[in-house]
């Protein structure tokens, strides 16, 4: 008789990996994870050193502090480039206005020197670094990490010891993406009637792939023209054009930021005032599965109006994103410092708030949970007076492994991405479009809790199935296309249009995104699931007015 083989047994992580997990370093644990790379998979010979995309975060306690520290990593990589002869990049930044700040420190030319011996052929700094006031965003060879990530300044006493230059240096992460009858399920049109709440006067970002400017949707309430001082821009190139930059906002290859702006805000109407110049026809495009279980694309024509959640309120375009799943950390950060410097650091608020529909899955051997370096900066955001609002990603069901070792799909809890792990960002999951406590959660909406205990998402809006703008069609003049997606980066946008309408009569909550916060999920509707589905319910707008 053949000797049965024992079953598979689920891998668990020995203590020594624990251990090596925890131990201090100024290399990110993302990062190391990175260059390690995969086992199975041996690095292949090449003639020219491998290089990571790399965010460098500085130590505070250097001498002159974060911003004394990345102005000399700055001169130290200028002073690299003017060796080689390469003048070209060396302009780039210093067209930026880069100077030294005040209080930085006395440094020596023989440690200027030393420090820009770290970069070689394969190492660059991206002018879009200078958005930021804490962080450098650089493509580094993997010595060059190695030897930065140990680089100290020598006290001029001689007394104390020598102070390291960067506290972390992270792994530059790839981010992706993670409406007429939704807006009812939310009561977005009972307020609009009721309170006249549409958003007038609040200007909202959006962190996406752009949005088409050429979509009639954004031309019948003037969508996309800002007030006076506020510009659109791109955060995709490294080193972008300023020229340039706020026309190429406005452009979208993927279509899914063209997709979550309609669903915040813009009007597309053909009979009723006010109507859409130049519309004759409004197209739906939807998915149906056939008997055969093949999909096809049905597209039916549509006499009404299709509205955003508050159709008054300006948008604009950050583009940070290249397409559906192309696009760096890097490009959001800079992304989000845009938004503070906009507002003067909370001192003077133009931008109230940003929706960001895309993020990068979270791992607790890189960092703890809501303290990567974008939940730091989004949690930063919220405390100048800026709402922020994240999808809580799409991970929320998959396969387990059984004893026995045969597969089996169930859902996941504790699959939260980032930054939907950030404390004071509003993390939204997804319901059904239009039959939420019927259906309840989607079935892949990521969940809860976090890794380190405390409940997400915080609230559920819809999400499957929703109707927004598809890509101007240039063939097609006379047309406004719609088309359906799913996903929380569908339901995320339910929540910037409801807090934008909100804001609009309840003028007084400006800059306090806290206490907004605090306001929609108390007024929450329970559909009585788990709260680490859920989260505290189905965002209510009307209860949420009527509530203060």
């Amino acid at each position: 008789m053949a000797k049965r083989q024992r079953p598979a047994q689920p891998r668990t992580e020995s203590g020594d990996s624990i251990q090596e997990n925890l131990v201090k370093t100024r290399i990110g644990g993302d990062l190391s994870s990175f260059m390690k790379g995969d086992p199975d998979r041996p690095r292949r010979a090449s003639k020219t050193p491998e290089s990571f995309d790399v965010v460098v975060e500085f130590n505070r306690d250097f001498p002159g502090g974060v911003t004394a520290a990345r102005q000399l990593l700055f001169e130290a990589y200028l002073l690299y480039l003017d060796r080689i002869g390469a003048t070209d990049e060396s302009s780039n930044l210093r067209r930026f206005g880069m100077s030294a700040p005040l209080g930085m420190p006395a440094v020596s030319d023989d440690s200027r020197l030393d420090l820009s011996q770290i970069f070689s052929n394969g190492s660059r700094i991206a002018a879009k670094s200078l958005w930021t006031d804490s962080y450098v965003f650089a493509t580094l060879t993997r010595e060059a990490i190695g030897r930065l990530s140990t680089w100290t300044m020598p006290k001029s006493d001689g007394k104390q010891r020598d102070i390291p230059l960067v506290y972390k240096i992270w792994h530059d992460h790839e981010i992706s993406r993670c409406v007429y009858e939704s807006i009812r399920t939310i009561k977005c049109d009972a307020a609009q009637a009721s309170f006249a709440a549409s958003g007038k006067g609040i200007v909202w970002a959006v962190a996406d792939t752009g949005i088409d400017k050429n979509h009639p949707h954004f031309s019948t309430l003037k969508t996309l023209e800002l007030p006076d001082g506020l510009s659109h821009w791109d955060f995709t190139s490294d080193n972008p054009d300023p020229a340039s930059a706020p026309a190429t906002a406005l452009t979208d290859a993927a279509g899914h930021g063209t997709h979550v702006a309609g669903i915040i805000a813009g009007r597309t109407s053909i009979l009723e005032n006010p109507t859409t110049q130049g519309v004759e026809k409004i197209s739906v495009t939807s998915e149906i599965r056939n008997e055969d279980d093949t999909k096809s694309q049905v597209t039916d024509e549509y006499q009404g109006v299709i509205s955003g959640m508050a159709p008054h309120c300006k948008l604009m375009s950050l583009k940070v994103l290249i397409n559906d799943r192309q696009g760096r950390l890097s490009n959001l950060l800079a992304a989000i410092n845009y938004v503070q410097r906009s507002n003067d650091y909370g001192r003077n608020i133009k931008i109230h708030g940003i929706n960001l529909s895309l993020g990068y899955p979270f791992n607790p051997v890189w960092f703890a949970a809501g303290q990567s370096p974008l939940c730091v900066e989004v949690n930063r955001l919220v405390r100048s007076g800026v709402c922020v609002v994240v999808a809580a990603g799409n991970a929320g069901y998959g396969t387990v492994t059984q004893f026995s070792g045969a597969p089996e799909r169930a859902a996941h809890s504790g699959t939260i991405m980032d930054p939907g792990n950030a404390a004071l960002a509003i993390t939204v999951g997804s319901t059904h479009r239009d039959m939420p406590h019927t259906y309840g959660v989607s079935y892949f909406s990521s969940k809860g809790p976090t890794a380190d205990g405390r409940m997400k998402p915080d609230l559920v809006a819809p999400g499957e199935r929703i109707i927004s703008c598809a890509l101007y069609d240039r063939d097609k003049p006379g047309e406004a296309p719609f088309r359906e997606d799913t996903g929380t980066s569908m339901a995320a946008p339910h929540v910037s249009g409801a807090i934008a309408a909100f804001l609009s009569v309840r003028r007084e909550f400006l800059g306090q995104p806290e206490r907004v916060k605090e306001i929609f999920v108390g007024a929450a509707t329970d559909l009585k699931r788990r709260p680490e589905f859920q989260g505290a319910g189905l965002l209510d707008l009307m209860r949420t007015l009527q509530a203060v």
